[in-house]
């Protein structure tokens, strides 16, 4: 058990699982932020009245829905930047770097 224990604190696990439970909620937070203030207003400048997940175009017999891949990419992307700017402001990115 104690080999365990040292695996546990000296590899981080701990921070590691802590890190993906955060992750999980910012993830949640951030969609709901997307989903519902900055969809809507997107979907107002894109002039998809039913929102911006039905917002569509006909080719042929065919129709593309993209807007629920706008959706999905402002998503990425303000995730993505609230990681970013999380981890600079915590100074996280210089724990990994190797002092020589």
């Amino acid at each position: 058990m104690k080999g365990f224990i040292d695996f546990i604190r000296e590899q981080g696990i701990i921070g590691l699982a802590i890190g993906f439970i955060l992750g999980g909620a910012v993830s949640k937070v951030v969609s709901a932020l997307v989903t519902d203030i900055i969809n809507p207003l997107v979907s107002i400048i894109l002039g998809a009245t039913d929102g911006l997940k039905t917002a569509s175009f006909s080719i042929g017999t065919a129709q593309i829905l993209y807007g629920d891949l706008i959706s999905v990419v402002i998503d990425f992307i303000i995730i993505t930047l609230v990681i970013y700017f999380g981890f600079k402001a915590l100074g996280i990115e210089k724990l990994d770097k190797l002092k020589i």
